[in-house]
């Protein structure tokens, strides 16, 4: 250990974890009750600000993860040497080398729109397990669905015609998190991605167009922006052309010239600054037949303003606002162990007790509000359960599922929220109601008297 670089690989899953989760499970172990049933659930308190709704994304890399979750015995040794669970049990440290998840998974389908305190995911697994992947977890879930939260308002605010062209690897928090990233666009809406690694992966095509550089290398050399789109043109035939490197209304008019007199074929052009009203708008005058693509600082709000504006513009290349826009602030609670239900009471972070499910109520296409309610209750007319059991005794229980579907599944879910929930400012809170009994539990558990003297084992927690 000690010798490498800081390369995530699929061996390391044990250890990517922070230090309480080892030393809360060796006090576990400790106390005899490492093994006892516990149930925690993955759920935002709050939304985004001005988010009206999340879309669920990472579930995937969540159960690669829990699915090949060990723990080496070189790992164990360094663990050891720290020095720092000197006190531990010397069982703890036959757990981990025995170890594994060997637990339930439920979810909600990645794509799939939700709201505040419902439940994205929960692990039913002995404690010390369900306490361990928290860490990876989080990361992965508040990840994916804060970039698909945000790609799927890009993808509402320009419609369903409009071409959306992820270009955010560069800007990305890191080259794992830049393949997360292009996986959670896609999966809310985006057409494509410009990583290569990702879209070949995920069984996709990279898009992308060209940069400043090869135009002014070219022009350099070669005497003129003309004979560096000559020669782009040369090899990519199809591709669009950045065209504002030096004045992108001259370098329209050369082009559109060119068209006319039958020389040429402009597939598209690529304009990244200035006025992009204006200067999509002359582009369409003179070449209209080419597709004209956008990029340059462009978020929800720049495609809105830009459509009212009556810009022409087919398709946006969008990196910075997307993957280092706000992310989500999910959290990892316990709900219940060894069958009692348990929440969180503090002032602003009280939790709901239990195990739950959600149920969306639809009229024909239209979603009309959910039901945060038990997971024993069943549905009522017209609703749906949302949650759904995709990992059993560490097993999955599904196929890995196509990027096409999750796509379609965030943009009919979106389309099914009411137009003010969809809002980009100020958006209305959708209908989540409480059930009864899950009122009735919260109270019941709000009630219980928390003893400050030792208690059994299992009311310790």
């Amino acid at each position: 250990m000690g010798t490498r670089s800081l390369t995530l690989e699929t061996d390391d899953y044990g250890l990517l974890t922070d230090l309480y989760q080892l030393t809360m499970s060796a006090c576990y172990v400790g106390e005899g009750i490492a093994e006892t049933p516990a149930s925690f659930e993955l759920f935002l308190r709050q939304l985004p600000d001005s988010c009206g709704y999340l879309v669920a994304a990472g579930l995937e890399q969540a159960l690669d993860y829990l699915k090949h979750l060990k723990f080496t015995g070189e790992q164990v040794s360094a663990l050891e040497a720290t020095g720092l669970f000197a006190g531990a049990p010397p069982q703890f440290w036959s757990l981990l080398q025995a170890g594994g998840f060997t637990g339930d998974v439920w979810a909600i389908p990645e794509g799939t729109v939700a709201f505040a305190h419902e439940p994205l995911l929960r692990i039913e697994a002995p404690l010390w397990q369900a306490q361990l992947v928290e860490t990876y977890l989080l990361n992965t879930l508040n990840y994916q669905t804060g970039i698909a939260t945000r790609a799927a308002r890009m993808r509402d605010a320009a419609g369903s015609k409009t071409r959306l062209l992820e270009f955010g690897t560069r800007r990305a928090s890191s080259p794992q998190g830049a393949l997360w990233a292009a996986r959670a666009a896609l999966i809310a809406g985006f057409d494509a991605t410009s990583n290569v690694l990702a879209a070949l992966e995920l069984g996709q095509q990279p898009s992308g167009t060209m940069a400043h550089s090869l135009v002014m290398a070219i022009a350099a050399l070669q005497g003129s922006e003309d004979e560096a789109f000559a020669a782009f043109q040369r090899y990519f035939p199809s591709a669009p052309l950045l065209i504002d490197t030096y004045d992108p209304v001259a370098a329209a008019d050369r082009l559109a010239a060119r068209v006319r007199a039958g020389t040429l074929h402009v597939a598209g052009v690529r304009i990244d600054s200035g006025d992009l009203v204006k200067l999509s708008q002359s582009v369409r005058e003179r070449l209209p037949e080419a597709v004209v693509i956008a990029s340059g600082n462009i978020d929800e709000y720049e495609i809105a303003r830009l459509r009212a504006a009556g810009a022409c513009i087919d398709g946006y290349g969008v990196g910075t606002s997307l993957v280092t826009g706000q992310l989500c602030d999910g959290v990892y609670k316990l709900v219940e162990i060894n069958s009692i239900s348990t929440m969180k009471t503090s002032n602003r972070k009280e939790t709901y007790p239990g195990r739950k499910q959600i149920f969306r109520h639809y009229e024909g296409d239209r979603a009309t509000g959910d039901r945060l309610a038990l997971m024993e209750e069943v549905p009522q007319p017209g609703e749906r359960a949302l949650l759904q059991r995709v990992m059993r005794r560490g097993q999955l229980l599904q196929p890995v599922e196509a990027i096409a579907a999750i796509r379609a599944r965030s943009v009919t879910g979106i389309a099914s929220l009411p137009p003010s929930a969809r809002k980009l400012d100020a958006p209305e809170a959708y209908p989540v109601a409480i059930s009864t009994a899950l009122e009735a539990l919260t109270h019941e558990v709000r009630s219980r008297p928390v003893a400050a003297g030792p208690q059994p084992a299992t009311s310790r927690l």
